[in-house]
């Protein structure tokens, strides 16, 4: 991490300009060190913070997604014919009212909201039959690489 904020060199110029004393000079100097360390300690602790934020985000994203997953398979498992098939009903439904929208055969074209519910519902279909594929290892691994990045952060040299 370079000068922070640039303000280390400017205030050492002034102290260079400021105190004719050697001494003076060194003293200053020393105490701006230990003052942009801390800044810079301060720094790393924040980011650090951040990252476990988001990896927690990730996390609880994660079992969303997972909880979602386990919504669309105990329909596809269920019992009824019903439940098992009011998805694929109504996303085929939604693919006839489209062709017919693009050929014009429809008496009213479908309006705003009729796409914007498309798009959930495909978003929906598709993100929850990927999520059933992947969430498993997704969350676990988006939390081992926020601990690494965490680790090298507060320790650069590879230090323990």
């Amino acid at each position: 991490m370079d000068d922070w904020l640039g303000l280390g060199k400017l205030v050492g110029n002034v102290i260079d300009e400021a105190f004719t004393s050697d001494e003076e000079k060194l003293k200053l100097n020393n105490e701006l060190t230990q003052i942009t360390n801390a800044l810079k300690a301060k720094e790393l602790e924040y980011k650090a913070k951040e990252l476990v934020l988001q990896g927690q985000v990730i996390e609880l994203q994660g079992q969303v997604l997972a909880a979602q997953s386990q919504n669309i398979t105990a329909e596809a498992q269920g019992e009824s014919w019903l439940q098992r098939s009011w998805r694929p009903i109504t996303m085929l439904t939604f693919l006839v009212l489209i062709v017919l929208n693009a050929f014009g055969l429809l008496a009213n074209p479908l309006p705003e909201k009729a796409w914007e519910l498309l798009q959930l519902g495909i978003g929906g279909y598709v993100v929850g039959r990927t999520v059933e594929k992947i969430a498993p290892g997704t969350a676990s691994k988006a939390k081992d690489i926020a601990k690494s990045i965490i680790n090298s952060l507060r320790n650069p040299n590879g230090h323990r």
